[in-house]
C-alpha cells in the first residue's frame, strides 16, 4: 500500500460507513460491519513498519486518509484514529518491549486487532491532567491481576486489545489486556451523549483480570517519553473531516433544492455562493495547516496544538454555518448536518483542549523570540 492506495481505500471505506452512519447515530451503537471493514481492509495497519509486514505509511498519509474516512462517519473515524495513533506513537517512541510491539503489529496486519489505549478514569478524568491511576495491577509469580474501571473507552466491546494505564507498586505503568479475558466487563454509558454517539465510548471494568507477565507494556530501560504528534493530529482529523462532510452535504443540498418561485436550484443565488465560499475557504486553510504540520513528525507541540485547535474551531464554525445555509432543513433529520454539528463539538474535549492548546501556542511564540 502506498499513499494514493491509502487515500483510495479511505474513500471506499467512507462510502460504506456513510450508509450506516445515520442509523448508528440513532441507535447509539458502533456497527460491527464498520469494525470488520476497518480490520479486514488493512486500513488499521497503515503505519505498521515493513519489518512486521506493514506498509509503514507516514503521519501525513495517515492524516490525509483519516480526513477522507471521517466524511463517512465521525464516530467510526474516531475508533480508527485511536488504533492508528497508538501504533504510530509506538512506532516512533518504542515504549513497549519489542516482542509485545511485534505481536501487536502482526495482529494489526492480520486484521485481528482493534486497539486503544485506556487511561481515563472517573477519579482523575483525562490522564493529561495527571497520571495517578486508581486501576491497580498486582504481580504474582506468573501473572498480573488487574482491578479497576476506565471511562471513555472508544471502541467499547469491539476492542480486542487494550493498553491499560494502571498503578503497579504505586507507580504508573501500562499493561496489555486482551478483550476476551475473563473479568473484562463493559457497561454502556455513551449512547445518549451529545456527540459521536456511535463511537461506543463506554466504561469498562476489570474484575480480577489475570494477564501474563509478558503483557507488561513498558520497557525495562524505559526513559521519559518525548512528545509525539500522532494523538492530537489524528484526533483533529475526525473533526475537520466532519466539517468537510458538512461542506459536501450543504453543496449537494444547494444543487438539489429548487424552490418553485425561483425555478432553479439555490446554488445559483450569489448569497448562497458567498456563504459556501466562506465555508470552503475556512476548510482549505485548516486542511493546509494540518497537512503542513503532519509533513514533519518532529513538529513541536506549539505547531501541533495550533493545527489541532484550528481544525476543531473550523469544524465547529463551518458545521454551524452549513446549517444556516440549509435553513430549517439543516436542523431536521432529513440532512446529516445536525449530526455533524453535534459531532464537531467533541473536538474541544480532546487533548490538548482549548486552554492547553493556546497555552502551548503562546509559549511557542514567546520561546521563538527568547531562545
Amino acid at each position: 500500500m502506498h499513499h494514493a492506495d491509502a487515500l483510495d481505500l479511505a474513500r471506499d471505506l467512507a462510502t460504506q460507513l456513510a450508509t450506516r452512519a445515520d442509523e448508528a447515530d440513532r441507535q447509539g451503537k458502533l456497527p460491527a460491519e464498520d469494525v470488520q471493514a476497518l480490520k479486514e481492509s488493512g486500513y488499521l495497519a497503515m503505519n505498521i513498519p515493513r519489518e512486521y509486514g506493514g506498509p509503514d505509511l507516514s503521519l501525513r498519509t495517515c492524516v490525509e486518509a483519516q480526513l477522507e474516512l471521517a466524511k463517512g462517519s465521525s464516530s467510526t473515524a474516531l475508533v480508527a484514529a485511536m488504533q492508528v495513533q497508538v501504533m504510530g506513537g509506538a512506532r516512533r517512541n518504542r515504549p513497549w518491549p519489542e516482542a509485545l510491539y511485534e505481536r501487536l503489529c502482526r495482529a494489526a496486519v492480520a486484521g485481528d486487532m482493534l486497539c486503544n489505549s485506556l487511561a481515563s478514569e472517573p477519579e482523575i478524568g483525562s490522564p493529561s491532567r495527571g497520571r495517578f491511576f486508581a486501576t491497580t495491577a498486582v504481580k504474582s509469580d506468573d501473572k498480573y491481576t488487574v482491578n479497576g474501571r476506565k471511562t471513555w473507552s472508544t471502541g467499547g466491546a469491539h476492542l480486542t486489545h487494550m493498553i491499560v494505564g494502571v498503578s503497579l507498586n504505586e507507580e504508573p505503568t501500562n499493561i496489555l489486556i486482551e478483550g476476551n479475558r475473563t473479568g473484562v466487563e463493559w457497561v454502556e454509558t455513551w449512547r445518549d451523549a451529545l456527540s459521536l454517539r456511535a463511537a461506543d465510548n463506554n466504561d469498562v471494568y476489570f474484575r480480577d483480570v489475570e494477564v501474563p507477565l509478558e503483557n507488561l507494556a513498558v520497557r525495562s530501560d524505559a526513559a521519559p517519553q518525548p512528545f509525539q504528534p500522532w494523538g492530537p493530529m489524528l484526533f483533529a482529523t475526525v473533526y475537520l473531516g466532519t466539517g468537510l462532510a458538512a461542506r459536501d452535504a450543504v453543496v449537494r443540498y444547494a444543487l438539489e433544492r429548487v424552490p418553485t418561485a425561483l425555478g432553479k436550484s439555490i446554488s445559483h443565488l450569489p448569497k448562497i455562493q458567498r456563504q459556501i465560499g466562506e465555508v470552503d475557504m475556512a476548510l482549505m486553510a485548516a486542511r493546509a495547516l494540518m497537512l503542513e504540520v503532519a509533513d514533519d513528525e518532529n513538529s513541536p507541540l506549539a505547531r501541533v496544538a495550533a493545527a489541532k485547535q484550528y481544525a476543531v474551531e473550523t469544524a465547529n464554525s463551518v458545521t454551524d454555518q452549513c446549517i444556516r445555509i440549509a435553513g430549517a432543513a439543516g436542523i431536521s433529520r432529513s440532512l446529516p448536518l445536525e449530526r455533524y454539528l453535534r459531532d464537531a463539538r467533541a473536538g474541544h474535549m480532546h487533548p490538548p483542549n482549548s486552554d492547553a492548546a493556546y497555552e502551548a501556542i503562546g509559549q511557542g511564540a514567546i520561546n521563538s523570540l527568547t531562545d
